[in-house]
């Protein structure tokens, strides 16, 4: 059966190249009689989600063209496991296997070990995702016993010295509201506070 294969290299800067990558990983191909292979290569941080060469290759495999995809190393494709592990699961709803030789990895539907390590990379990336949740929680805990003002400056005091003037001329809420064009619960609260 004829597979579509896709190389996938990625360097981090210009200065390095992707030759050895694209040596080692044609060499697995032509072992496996592997004739349409296509390369995509990107010139970017791993920790970078969008990427010219990524998008496209995940536009390919969302539209059921790619059967193979071959990598050097999983840092090339992804550094960050919750972004890992959300392509892995495109790869597996795709019926896309993601191999990697260098690192003993296959995750084609004919290796029962590949949904045990997908499953397994979910967990961690879930725990990942609880422990930074927790931290930020303890950041913005902390920020507040220290009195530091969380979240969007209110806009109301831009109004309050208007409302003012126009309270004092004897106007109602609702006719201040519509003449500033604010919700009338901004002001009935700016009116409050006088």
């Amino acid at each position: 059966m004829k597979q579509t294969v896709v190389i996938y290299t990625r360097v981090s800067t210009d200065k390095q190249t992707t030759d050895s990558q694209i040596a080692s990983l044609r060499e697995y191909c032509a072992r496996h009689n592997w004739q349409d292979v296509q390369v995509i290569t990107d010139t970017i941080s791993g920790s970078k989600i969008s990427r010219k060469g990524l998008d496209p290759l995940m536009k390919a495999v969302r539209a059921g063209k790619v059967d193979v995809v071959l990598c050097y190393n999983l840092d090339r494709l992804g550094r960050s496991l919750s972004h890992l592990v959300q392509l892995l699961g495109e790869f597996a709803a795709h019926k896309v296997a993601l191999i990697v030789p260098g690192q003993g990895i296959n995750m084609s539907s004919s290796n029962p070990a590949s949904a045990l390590l997908l499953n397994m990379l979910g967990a961690i990336a879930q725990f990942e995702h609880s422990i930074i949740v927790e931290r930020v929680n303890a950041g913005l805990a902390a920020a507040r016993r220290r009195g530091v003002k969380l979240g969007r400056p209110g806009t109301l005091g831009v109004h309050r010295e208007a409302v003012a003037k126009l309270r004092a001329q004897g106007r109602t809420g609702r006719a201040i509201a519509k003449e500033l064009g604010i919700p009338s619960s901004s002001v009935f609260k700016l009116i409050a506070g006088l």
